[in-house]
C-alpha cells in the first residue's frame, strides 16, 4: 500500500528525517513510535504532501507521490487525521463531515456514509448542528476520524489521536481504530502512547532523531526489554 524509500526531510539546516525507509502492507495497522522530536509527525506530513521531501521516494500503491500536492494525494486514496485535530471550529459537525467527502461526487453514497458515521459515532448525531469548536476534545477527535473516513480512504494516517484525551476516551479511540481496520482500511499510526499503539498494530517502527532505530512485529517490540525500558515504562 505504501512504500517510503530513503526519505530525507529538512527544516532549513536541520535534518528532521534522515534516510528513512519503511512500508505498510494493505490491511495492516502500522505504528510509528518514538520520543518527541523523533520525526514522527514530519514523516506523516511529508507522506500526505504537506511538507516537501529533500530527497527520497514515497509510493502509494506503486505510484510515486513524492512531488504531489496534498489534494492530489487525497484523490489517490490517502486521508490524514492531523495532530491537534484541526477542526473547522465555526462550521457545524455535519459541515465538517461533508467536507471530508469533497473529493467525491457520488452524492447518494455520501448521504449513506454520513448516516453511517452518525450510527458509528452517536455523539456526532446529537451534535450535528453544533459548531465543532464547542465540542470536547474527545468529541472533536471522533469527528475528525469520521471526517477522514468520509473520503473512503484506502490508507488512513493518524497523528497522535490520543493526545490530550482522558483515559476512557483514549480507549474508545483505539477501539475505533480496531473497528476501522476490520473494515479493510489500512492504517498508519503515529502515537506517543506507545503501549496502546503496539497493542493494536501489526508492525511497528521506532524512530530516534529522525532515523529508523527498530523495526519488528508489534508483538515482538512489546516484549523487547530495550523498547519496554525506553518507551513503555514498567
Amino acid at each position: 500500500m505504501l512504500k517510503v524509500s530513503n526519505l530525507c526531510v529538512n527544516y532549513g539546516a536541520i535534518e528532521a528525517v534522515r534516510d528513512l525507509s519503511f512500508e505498510v502492507k494493505a490491511g495492516q495497522v502500522v505504528a510509528i513510535i518514538g520520543a518527541n522530536g523523533a520525526g514522527k509527525s514530519t514523516t506523516l506530513n511529508t507522506i500526505g504532501g504537506l511538507i516537501s521531501p529533500a530527497s527520497g521516494k514515497i509510493e502509494l500503491e506503486g505510484r510515486d507521490i513524492s512531488g504531489l500536492r496534498s489534494d492530489q494525494i487525497a484523490r489517490l486514496g490517502l486521508a490524514q487525521v492531523p495532530e491537534g485535530r484541526e477542526v473547522l471550529a465555526t462550521l457545524t459537525v455535519e459541515e465538517n463531515l461533508r467536507l471530508g467527502a469533497y473529493i467525491r461526487n457520488d452524492h447518494q453514497a455520501i448521504e449513506a456514509d454520513l448516516q453511517s458515521m452518525f450510527e458509528r459515532f452517536p455523539i456526532l448525531k446529537t451534535r450535528r448542528k453544533q459548531h465543532a469548536g464547542l465540542m470536547s476534545g474527545g468529541e472533536q477527535q471522533m469527528m475528525v476520524v469520521a471526517r477522514a473516513l468520509m473520503a473512503r480512504p484506502k490508507l488512513l494516517t493518524l497523528d497522535e489521536p490520543s493526545m490530550g484525551l482522558a483515559p476512557l476516551i483514549v480507549n474508545q479511540i483505539f477501539e475505533i481504530i480496531t473497528e476501522i481496520r476490520a473494515q479493510g482500511v489500512t492504517l498508519l499510526l503515529v502515537e506517543q502512547n506507545a503501549r496502546k499503539a503496539l497493542q493494536v498494530a501489526d508492525y511497528a517502527y521506532v524512530l530516534e532523531r529522525g532515523q529508523l532505530a527498530y523495526a519488528a512485529p508489534a508483538a515482538e517490540l512489546r516484549d523487547d526489554p530495550k523498547i519496554v525500558a525506553a518507551y513503555l515504562g514498567e
